[in-house]
């Protein structure tokens, strides 16, 4: 694990696109996200004149990234449990993903991208955000972290992420077809 004495944090930008996408591929597996794909979820980010998307450099080089929709910027579908959420689904905004280089876990990065894209969340009138934690993570982490920052489990989803393989998505886990599970998780704000 490196830790990184000037790590710097900004709201997601278009130039940080190709980084993203080669830090995702390592990570995440070929086929998670293209340049079309993130400019819409980058737009999915943006309300109220407030960016929830957030990106961590070491100097020059995107070791994170934390991808999220504004509340009723998202298409709550059949992986959602709204009725369990507790919140208007309205005033829920969504946690994308939140992705930290191998060399850089367990520095509390993720934990400072979450931060901040509650932080920006909020200001843009969220009460709560979901996401989908990747249960197949290296020792189920993706679920540890989220649990840590304050994340209650709702329910959990098999195989979510297999109709993806559908689209050209490769898992660094099961290849083309994926049946890692996911967790939904919830983190209230208020």
């Amino acid at each position: 694990m490196t830790k990184p004495d000037n790590m710097r944090y900004q709201p997601l930008e278009l130039n940080d696109f190709p980084a993203i996408i080669t830090l995702a591929t390592e990570v995440h597996g070929e086929g998670y996200v293209d340049l079309p794909t993130l400019a819409i979820w980058r737009q999915q980010g943006l309300f109220k004149g407030i960016n929830s998307g957030w990106v961590a450099y070491d100097e020059e080089r995107l070791v994170g990234y934390r991808i999220t929709f504004a509340a009723g910027q998202w298409n709550i579908d059949h992986w959602s449990s709204p009725q369990l959420w507790q919140v208007p689904a309205e005033r829920v905004c969504y946690f994308k993903c939140n992705t930290v280089h191998r060399d850089y876990r367990g520095s509390g990065i993720g934990a400072q991208l979450l931060k901040r894209s509650t932080q920006a969340a909020k200001l843009q009138g969220a009460l709560a955000g979901v996401a989908h934690l990747w249960q197949q993570s290296p020792n189920n982490s993706a679920v540890q972290y989220f649990t840590h920052c304050g994340g209650m489990p709702i329910k959990t989803h098999h195989s979510k992420w297999n109709q993806d393989c559908e689209q050209g998505y490769i898992c660094t886990l099961c290849g083309n077809d994926c049946h890692c599970g996911a967790e939904e998780m919830i983190l209230r704000f208020v």
